[in-house]
């Protein structure tokens, strides 16, 4: 059983009211936490922490004087080189938008987009891409599939973090800043729940049952570094995402997984299988992404979900009916604490109750084309 968990894991953790109010005014309230992280250095090492986006400019700034020109829109996708990176590049490059991905790996080999190196810590050459640009979209951060000792921690949450900052002191010096800055949060913010579904006012917080406390602590430090982020000529939105099926030749991505799993006669509940699992199809998320882009009276934190969260048994069993397998062998939470230990992740994230829905985009008249699970799952067989 210890295969279930190694699978499911590889991936799920990969992670309101606004009427009247302009992106401007909704981001000056985003805040949901006072965590203190060190400034953005630029590559010398040096303190940016003092500098304003008024100040005199530091060295980096000379770079923006050559930023690369295209009469084409232009989509940064920093920490882009992975799963969700290699949708959105996809589907705003076959629209004619140029793609730039920030990446870390010197083995990055995204087939979309011109690829561009960056530490994620420190100001340096790449701060030129995104002057002119018209949309930054941040993925950066380490994996959660990971035991939570106190060096993963730290790895976890400063990859995110740092990241984050580091971003807002690079669009601050822009002389001509990006429009919208996306950052990716994620639906394990709000509290573990079997009653009502959250949308973007629901309850943030850690539940002992569900042992995420790391998780809370981190997803509520992303969104307050993206929060604290001086900003004024670009809008903010935080993607509070759900997990996200879709297809790319990885095959580790979630529903590559969870469908080898059923195929093998692995796919029944997970623990008790009562607790709910939030998702969206690959081609909803890149949508809702362009339509936040048109929208200027969106800013602050968005779910991207689709509307029908169900179970983890439901969700089980639809997998089994689409795949056409009768039967598969559950897994209960003491065989997946197990393998959680030996391969070292957390349960927390598949026992988790993440029970999430779209409030803001479906009130700003969004239309998913893939609104129950069994739709989406038939549309990812059929193009296989």
């Amino acid at each position: 059983m210890s295969r279930i968990t190694h699978d499911l894991c590889d991936l799920l953790g990969i992670p309101h009211h606004g009427a009247g109010r302009s992106r401007r005014e909704e981001a000056q309230n985003f805040d949901r936490a006072t965590v203190e992280r060190s400034p953005a250095r630029t590559q010398s090492g040096s303190d940016s922490s003092s500098l304003h986006p008024s100040a005199t400019p530091i060295p980096v700034q000379s770079l923006l004087t050559s930023a690369p020109t295209s009469p084409n829109r232009r989509l940064i996708l920093a920490g882009g080189s992975g799963f969700l990176g290699g949708l959105l590049a996809r589907h705003f490059a076959a629209k004619g938008w140029d793609i730039v991905i920030l990446t870390r790996r010197s083995d990055a080999a995204n087939a979309t987009g011109r690829e561009v190196r960056w530490d994620g810590e420190c100001l340096g050459d790449w701060v030129r891409e995104l002057d002119g640009s018209d949309v930054v979209i941040n993925l950066a951060g380490r994996s959660v599939n990971c035991r939570y000792h106190a060096r993963n921690r730290r790895l976890v949450l400063d990859s995110r973090v740092n990241a984050t900052r580091v971003l807002g002191e690079a669009i601050a010096r822009c002389a001509r800043p990006p429009r919208v800055w996306f950052n990716l949060s994620t639906a394990t913010i709000y509290k573990h729940t079997f009653g009502p579904a959250w949308n973007e006012t629901g309850e943030i917080g850690a539940t002992p049952e569900a042992r995420d406390a790391f998780s809370i602590e981190v997803a509520t430090a992303w969104e307050h570094a993206f929060n604290e982020a001086v900003t004024p000529q670009t809008c903010k939105v935080a993607i509070r995402s759900a997990m996200v099926f879709g297809l790319n030749a990885d095959a580790n991505n979630v529903y590559r997984v969870l469908r080898r799993l059923v195929r093998f006669g692995l796919g029944d509940r997970m623990g008790s299988g009562r607790q709910f699992v939030s998702w969206i199809h690959e081609t909803d998320f890149c949508r809702a992404v362009e339509f936040l882009i048109g929208r200027e009276d969106l800013s602050g934190p968005v779910n991207l979900s689709a509307p029908n969260p169900l179970t983890n048994a439901e969700m089980m069993a639809v997998l089994r009916r689409v795949l056409r397998r009768s039967v598969g062998l559950p897994a209960t939470e003491w065989m997946l604490e197990l393998g959680a230990f030996f391969l070292r992740t957390e349960t927390e994230l598949i026992i988790k109750s993440r029970r999430v829905v779209p409030g803001r985009l479906c009130d700003a008249g969004f239309k998913f084309e893939f609104t129950q699970l069994e739709d989406a799952i038939r549309d990812l067989e059929h193009r296989l």
